[in-house]
């Protein structure tokens, strides 16, 4: 098929390459303009845009689709279809209805749960057991539209954001390039109106940790913001993020530390935090943080 790509973020890359490897024809592929990043401050090219170029393939930028020009030169690729995942602009109608078999959109949760921004995050965050991807029929709705496949996959005791969002990219890869094989043979089925939620961004500011809440939701919370933006705590004016923990069979007042393997009493229970960065600094497992930080049993942490 003659495709046009959408996408920008590490999550959308291995869904182009996938797309390339089955042999389908790329007219275009669209991602977020280069934008201010690191140290420098130089404009830095997104994930997707370095793959194309690396590929060969055509890019394109706009800052939005208002324009008719964009419009007027995305209806001119003549696409078969056109793919998005994680592209990071809404898609106006007039873009919507030019590729003759539409817009596939690769959504990261089992819709209706979890549309929006953050499902990966909010998934684990919520306390879910299971997740997966749609290859959704796109309409003006937010993650509205009828879907035409899905794949579901267990969210594991370990699983952080970023361990999803790796399993997540490579079925949603694998998933679109088997939908596209038997897309004529496939009906879209519309979402029920029935366990809609909304997975909002995450912002820095309920990254904090909060020690009286039960050790699950803590647990949750930690993971969830693996790796961005890491959920943390303060000691001593030291920021500290915490981005692995386990739920451990203990129990003491909430917010301090009950042995020398960090573990810490919550509303119920404990958690032990296992992975810990202080700013400035990389990521270190418990026992090599503790040989240069002092984190010791009886000490209260504060958000």
């Amino acid at each position: 098929m003659r495709v046009v790509f959408m996408g920008t973020p590490d999550f959308s890359v291995p869904v182009l390459q996938s797309l390339v490897d089955a042999g389908h024809e790329i007219a275009a592929v669209y991602c977020q303009p280069p934008r201010p990043a690191g140290r420098g401050k130089k404009d830095r090219l997104t994930p997707v845009h370095v793959l194309a170029q690396n590929l060969g393939l055509m890019v394109r930028t706009p800052l939005n689709f208002k324009d008719e020009n964009d419009i007027a030169e995305f209806a001119a690729l003549n696409a078969d279809i056109a793919v998005v995942v994680a592209y990071g602009l809404i898609l106006p109608q007039a873009i919507l209805d030019v590729p003759k078999h539409g817009c596939l959109n690769i959504h990261a949760s089992l819709l209706p749960r979890w549309r929006g921004a953050a499902p990966i995050h909010r998934a684990i965050m919520a306390g879910d057991h299971e997740t997966g991807v749609c290859i959704m029929q796109m309409e003006a709705g937010l993650d509205t539209g009828p879907v035409l496949t899905r794949e579901s996959t267990q969210i594991g005791v370990g699983d952080t954001t970023s361990t999803l969002h790796d399993r997540l990219s490579q079925m949603g890869a694998e998933l679109i390039v088997e939908t596209l094989v038997r897309l004529d043979e496939l009906s879209a089925v519309a979402q029920s109106n029935d366990g809609v939620t909304y997975a909002k961004k995450i912002t820095k500011e309920e990254a904090a940790i909060d020690w009286n809440q039960p050790a699950d939701v803590v647990d949750n919370h930690i993971r969830a913001l693996s790796p961005f933006p890491g959920a943390w705590f303060e000691v001593d004016g030291n920021r500290i993020k915490v981005l692995m923990s386990k739920q451990v069979a203990m129990d003491g007042d909430a917010g301090f530390i009950l042995d020398d393997q960090i573990s810490v009493a919550c509303a119920t229970g404990a958690v032990r935090l296992l992975k810990l960065q202080r700013a400035g600094k990389g990521l270190m497992d418990a026992d090599v943080f503790l040989r240069g930080f002092d984190l010791p049993k009886g000490m209260p942490l504060k958000p």
